[in-house]
């Protein structure tokens, strides 16, 4: 009486270890959103609109004022020049993008390249569309894909690859000869590429994100998915953005008009004038953010682990075998939370097969007495897996 693909589904790691750490009172280093509230002044934004403004149906495809605002962001950050009636649509969240995406351009039989770690929606997804997976196992500590690896995956029945940069969780921003060489098999495969950006301006020590619709041959061939939530930081708020060539964009609003139809009017309102007028916002949060991971790393160093390079995203990752702790990464999360007070998340969640089990994600999202708090308790479990 139900799909196979969502028939017994386990919970996600993300809720099982955030339900650990409430029952224990754990410090919540596991799931991924910032302690504060985001940017007032946008959030102010947003309530003049909830009272002031229409609270009917916007467009389908969002508000007109936020994709002019999107195409004005991203022409600032990332030099593309989109047409904002034609190549942009609003959706309630960057999960919801996927979904249009994948629904609107896999046919059953369609392979699609997958990087693994991977963000838990994409396989149920793709399968429910009918698509079939092909995986590509990168590894740390650089997490990086190579031209045999890609030659692995890609066939002539290669419909479309997925790309998460920055990754989450492997917080690493794709090189710019990784994205010329997906590129490359992109164009010889004639293959979509949906390219989940929405951790693109949360980069560090002068990184600039580089996205793949940019390189030659990928303008009329790739789906490009932004979040306002991870923008702002406000991960509640849902706001997605879909950015694509006409053609696309015309199948992908498709599909979207029968997911949510539409996102409230309010909160497009307070993106929109987020993006065109809180923009020292994109300069001093990805800075407080790289105060709040270089606390964590030394902290975490001087307690003994080893920790991998964070070039962006929330997330900062702990080798567990180089720091000299010998039990797997779930085991670690497990009686991390349970018995030392801090939920992390174990990355082999992250794959659907052959997973890296020596790896621990933490979320650096926090206040500064949190992550203090959270180095002691980590400290203490150091010496008890030691």
């Amino acid at each position: 009486m139900v799909h196979p693909v969502f028939d017994n589904l386990p919970t996600t790691i993300f809720e099982r270890m955030s339900g650990l750490a409430r029952q224990h009172g754990a410090i919540n280093l596991g799931q991924g959103f910032p302690d504060d509230q985001g940017p007032l002044p946008v959030r102010e934004a947003a309530a003049r609109a909830l009272i002031e403004g229409s609270n009917q149906y916007p467009p389908m495809r969002g508000l007109p004022e936020l994709r002019a605002a999107v195409a004005g962001h991203y022409g600032r950050t990332q030099d593309l020049q989109l047409d904002p009636d034609t190549e942009i649509t609003v959706t309630s969240g960057a999960t919801e993008a996927l979904a249009a995406a994948f629904l609107s351009l896999i046919s059953p039989g369609d392979e699609v390249v997958l990087f693994q770690p991977l963000y838990d929606a994409y396989l149920p997804l793709v399968r429910r569309a009918g698509g079939i997976p092909r995986l590509v196992r990168l590894a740390p500590p650089h997490w990086r894909f190579d031209r045999a690896m890609l030659e692995a995956a890609f066939s002539d029945r290669t419909r479309m690859v997925v790309l998460n940069s920055p990754l989450n969780p492997a917080a690493v921003v794709a090189p710019e000869e990784d994205l010329a060489l997906l590129a490359e098999f992109c164009v010889r495969h004639d293959a979509i590429a949906v390219c989940d950006e929405v951790w693109e301006a949360v980069v560090f020590d002068g990184r600039r994100h580089r996205p793949l619709i940019g390189f030659p041959g990928m303008r009329e061939r790739t789906v490009k998915i932004g979040s306002a939530g991870k923008l702002f930081g406000m991960t509640g708020w849902k706001v997605g953005f879909l950015i694509a060539a006409p053609a696309l964009t015309k199948v992908l609003a498709a599909a979207h008009q029968f997911l949510t139809f539409t996102t409230p009017p309010n909160l497009q309102a307070g993106v929109a004038w987020g993006l065109d007028n809180h923009r020292a916002w994109f300069d001093d949060m990805p800075a407080a953010l790289q105060r709040s991971r270089d606390r964590l790393t030394t902290g975490l160093r001087a307690a003994g682990y080893v920790v991998l390079e964070s070039q962006g995203t929330y997330f900062l990752n702990v080798d567990l075998t180089a720091s000299g702790i010998t039990v797997d990464d779930v085991t670690f999360c497990e009686r991390c939370v349970v018995e030392h007070g801090v939920a992390a998340i174990p990355v082999s969640a992250f794959f659907a097969e052959d997973p890296v089990r020596n790896v621990v994600r933490l979320c650096f999202a926090k206040a500064d007495a949190t992550l203090d708090a959270a180095v002691a308790r980590l400290a203490a479990a150091k010496a008890s897996f030691s």
